[in-house]
């Protein structure tokens, strides 16, 4: 099932393990001595840019007279409030730019755009997700505990339906994580009145987040109210897609390798480091496409290093690349729409009981631990990327003889008596 031996899964001694973490230490340190006034530009022109995009889509919803106005003041505000949620919230929500010691643009002052209250999700995200990224029964992300991504959890009647609670979960993405948040929030409580603290600065931060986009900025717009609510509403339906959309291709394509809570137990910084390299994947984007996710294309640099600049990441996964090629270790990075593809084909494939399926829960795509080596061990000096190529190899060949035993038996005459 998920592996347990992180280290021996990735086909590294322990003197590589700790060299690894040693040379990702030395990138990091690299990258916070060189930070300066080119950050601290980038992230306030990017806030600056949110926000005349926000004010020139509304403008250009409220003004405009035909569709087509709607439609682009509509895909403008849509993309503000994604570079809002991720470039912005998100990464300020990480600590990325609390160096520069701006009080505006902090992790523990700034509030988001959602109707979740900031505070909450970086607790369940920041820590259980980001320290224990992918560890069974620790991370809640796996799944959001309302799909099943893993064979590690079992099958349930209920999960005959996850796809259609995928795309509930896709629509109404910024709820599912505000809920996240706040049950995240409920389980580390220590006492009621903590947990009831807690849901009246949820249900407040809702309250305000819905006046705001669905009666107050509608009723400025006086008579024109309708064409303001519904470019909202299909702006956050937008924002919340593309969100899940980002998301999901960092976390659940094939090859993000899911852990069992005795990987994480005495985790040394060098398998911590490999931990994350093997339980995310990136998406292929070009400078646009990776602004407009937040620079979340980057999902394995983001897991390795998740409070350092964002505008860092293109260049930090130059490096990253290069040791894994060095270390003989898979980088996961495919086109946005095959990440996609392989994250929708896992929740529909697991939406059926496992009798159903046909490779085993060492050895799937979505599933593998340590053990899928065990039948055929690799080649001395062989690592995890040489392994994985081997195995699949071996798979293709096994279809492949299958594939001519049918076609033989097909050929021969069959006897009759």
């Amino acid at each position: 099932m998920a592996i347990t031996d992180v280290a021996a899964y990735a086909h590294l001694s322990p003197a590589d393990v700790e060299e690894l973490g040693i040379r990702l230490d030395d990138l990091r340190s690299e990258i916070e001595a060189s930070r300066g006034s080119r950050d601290a530009n980038y992230i306030r022109r990017t806030i600056l840019f949110q926000r005349t995009l926000d004010v020139a889509a509304r403008l250009l919803v409220h003004a405009s007279a035909s569709r087509t106005g709607w439609m682009a003041g509509t895909a403008a505000l849509a993309l503000a409030k994604c570079v809002e949620n991720m470039e912005l919230g998100h990464n300020i929500g990480h600590g990325q730019w609390d160096w520069m010691n701006d009080p505006e643009i902090h992790s523990t002052t700034w509030e988001w755009d959602m109707v979740g209250p900031s505070a909450q999700w970086r607790y369940s995200h920041n820590f259980r997700h980001h320290v224990y990224t992918n560890v069974l029964d620790i991370d809640d992300d796996i799944g959001f505990g309302v799909l099943r991504v893993t064979r590690d959890e079992p099958w349930q009647r209920r999960n005959l339906l996850q796809p259609l609670h995928n795309l509930l979960l896709a629509v109404t993405f910024e709820w599912g994580i505000a809920r996240h948040g706040l049950h995240s929030e409920h389980e580390r409580a220590t006492s009621t009145d903590e947990q009831l603290e807690q849901s009246t600065s949820f249900k407040q931060k809702v309250r305000r987040q819905v006046l705001k986009d669905y009666v107050f900025l509608p009723a400025l717009s006086g008579r024109r109210w309708r064409r303001t609510l519904t470019a909202n509403v299909t702006a956050n339906l937008l924002r919340n897609l593309w969100a899940y959309a980002v998301i999901f291709c960092g976390h659940f394509p094939d090859g993000a390798q899911k852990f069992t809570a005795e990987a994480v137990r005495d985790e040394s910084r060098g398998e911590w480091y490999l931990r994350q390299m093997l339980g995310t994947a990136n998406f292929d984007a070009g400078r646009m496409l990776a602004f407009a996710s937040g620079n979340l294309c980057y999902q394995i640099e983001h897991h390795l290093f998740p409070d350092l600049p964002s505008n860092r990441y293109a260049a930090i996964a130059t490096r990253v690349r290069a040791l894994c090629d060095e270390y003989d270790l898979p980088y996961n990075s495919e086109s946005l729409l095959r990440q996609f593809f392989q994250a929708q084909r896992t929740i529909v494939k697991l939406a059926v009981p496992d009798r159903f399926l046909v490779a085993t829960a060492d050895d799937a795509p979505e599933t593998a631990s340590e053990r899928r080596f065990l039948a055929e061990p690799s080649a001395p000096g062989a690592g995890l990327r040489t392994a994985l190529r081997h195995a699949a190899e071996r798979k293709m060949a096994q279809r492949r003889s299958r594939r001519r035993r049918v076609v033989s038996s097909l050929l021969v005459p069959s006897t009759f008596v």
